[in-house]
């Protein structure tokens, strides 16, 4: 009785008959408790990083879902703006999107309804992180600054649910390489923007094999051993503060390449905690379980 439940409620997450009808019904009352969220202040010290499985379009579908996000964000205190890197926009040299707040989104996405395609999410400008983040770089570094490009849907759709009023400043910084070691001195650098407020978010997926998932996974949440066996192995290394094993990821990781058949749902992970001094800060898991048969793992390190 129980398992079918759950099969009817992953088969209306994919085949909504109301496109979006969870999300509305949800911002009855989110948008009455975010407005009520209490600002960081300096005396709340650096705001924690964050590594989050950001999903698509179901997850304007999946209430259980939705109410991971913001729950999480409300047991924050809300920051002055956000700086995100998605595994959807990976661009050498280093690029910001626009700093205009009330640009058009990158809909990066095929085959869901055209509610999906019509969502904006529009924040305030965002020039002064632009030029703070600018400011962090080395001289020998130029960030390229977009004029025109916004954000795409690792950094709107999840932050849509998480700050719904579209308040908070945000910019996405583009991934300019794989390379863990590199991606860990990128966060580095960024670090002192946790000291003022802002909210650094690595934006990818614990677990996407989407190359190797069948039907049984993502219409009944089938969850295959490479995904859970990469799933416990990431979080042991995470708990144990092992850096190195993490960075060796194609190597040393279970699971692999089916867990990640291309990395860039992983390597956001290595910003997140380059900018919270890993392994010293600590992580702790916010969001745990599967779907359509990926682990969903999302954690804050600080």
């Amino acid at each position: 009785m129980v398992r079918w439940l759950y099969v009817d409620v992953m088969h209306s997450i994919m085949t909504p008959d109301n496109p979006g009808a969870a999300y509305t019904d949800f911002l009855d009352s989110a948008l009455i408790k975010a407005s009520q969220q209490r600002h960081w202040t300096p005396s709340d010290g650096a705001m924690p990083a964050l590594y989050l499985s950001h999903g698509a379009p179901p997850v304007f579908d999946d209430t259980e879902w939705i109410n991971d996000f913001f729950n999480w964000s409300q047991s924050l205190p809300k920051p002055r703006a956000i700086l995100i890197v998605s595994a959807h926009w990976e661009s050498a040299p280093l690029a910001l999107t626009t700093p205009v707040g009330a640009s058009e989104l990158v809909y990066d996405f095929g085959g869901f309804a055209p509610v999906y395609y019509k969502m904006r999410y529009d924040t305030p400008d965002a020039y002064d992180l632009a030029a703070r983040v600018s400011a962090l770089m080395p001289d020998s570094e130029t960030v390229h600054q977009s004029n025109s490009r916004g954000l795409d849907h690792g950094a709107w759709v999840p932050l849509k649910v998480m700050y719904p009023l579209g308040d908070v400043p945000v910019m996405q910084l583009s991934m300019p390489t794989h390379d863990p070691i590199k991606l860990m001195e990128l966060g580095r650098r960024l670090k002192p923007l946790r000291d003022e407020g802002v909210l650094i978010i690595g934006s990818g997926f614990m677990v996407h094999g989407l190359r190797h998932a069948t039907h049984e996974m993502m219409f009944f949440n089938q969850v295959p051993a490479w995904s859970q066996e990469f799933d416990a192995w990431a979080l042991e290394a995470l708990e144990n503060g092992d850096i190195d094993t993490l960075a060796d990821y194609k190597n040393s990781a279970p699971g692999m390449p089916f867990a990640h058949p291309t990395v860039e749902h992983f390597t956001p992970i290595f910003i997140a905690l380059g900018s919270a001094d890993f392994p010293d800060a600590k992580v702790k898991t916010m969001i745990d379980g599967y779907r359509f048969g990926f682990s969903r793992r999302s954690f804050q390190v600080a």
